[in-house]
């Protein structure tokens, strides 16, 4: 299984970016996909598209999933310095099976 995030940079404060993370491997739609910036869970989803936010991203960003492409996608928008993370893409089909990617930096600076 290998999962690979892109889209990570640096953008001003009020910008935005979109992450996206590629999944190999495995039976992508029989997977909740996540995203994380250090431990703290951003953004989840199904594979029927029920989604779930952090309050400190609800209203700004967009958790999005592609399942005839194998892909999870973050819309980050309004972003803010304190949203200046690694991101992670992560994996789960229970509470024992999880992968995850290696991250992608995302910097919000002036």
């Amino acid at each position: 299984v290998q999962l690979v995030e892109s889209g990570g940079g640096l953008v001003q404060p009020g910008g935005s970016l979109r992450l996206s993370c590629a999944a190999s491997g495995m039976i992508f739609n029989m997977y909740v996909m996540h995203w994380y910036r250090q431990d703290e869970l951003v953004a989840s989803i199904t594979s029927d598209g029920s989604t779930i936010y952090a309050s400190s991203v609800k209203g700004r960003f967009t958790i999005s999933r592609d399942n005839a492409e194998s892909t999870v996608s973050l819309q980050m928008n309004s972003l803010k310095p304190e949203d200046t993370a690694v991101y992670y893409c992560k994996a789960t089909r229970s509470t024992s099976v999880e992968y995850w990617g290696q991250g992608t930096q995302v910097t919000v600076s002036s």
